[in-house]
C-alpha cells in the first residue's frame, strides 16, 4: 500500500512540474497584443490556468506525504 502512495506522490510532483514549466513557458511567450473577447492577453490566461494547476497538485501531493507519514507511524 505504501509503494502505491509513493507511486501517486511521484505522479503528483510530476505534475507540479509540468504545470510550472507550462506556466514559464507561457509568461517567456506572453504577447500583449494576442488578447480574447474581454481584452485578456490569452497568455495571461494560460499563466492563471497553470498557477491553480500547480497549487492543485502542490496540494494533493502535501495530502499524500501527510497520509504516507501518518501510515508509518501507525505501523512502527
Amino acid at each position: 500500500m505504501n509503494y502505491l502512495l509513493i507511486l501517486f506522490l511521484l505522479v503528483a510532483m510530476g505534475f507540479v512540474v509540468v504545470a510550472v514549466v507550462r506556466g514559464l513557458r507561457a509568461f517567456a511567450n506572453m504577447q500583449p497584443n494576442e488578447v480574447d473577447e474581454n481584452g485578456v492577453p490569452k497568455s495571461l490566461v494560460i499563466q492563471n490556468k497553470m498557477m491553480f494547476s500547480r497549487v492543485k497538485w502542490q496540494a494533493i501531493a502535501i495530502l499524500l506525504v501527510v497520509i504516507i507519514l501518518l501510515g508509518r507511524g501507525a505501523t512502527t
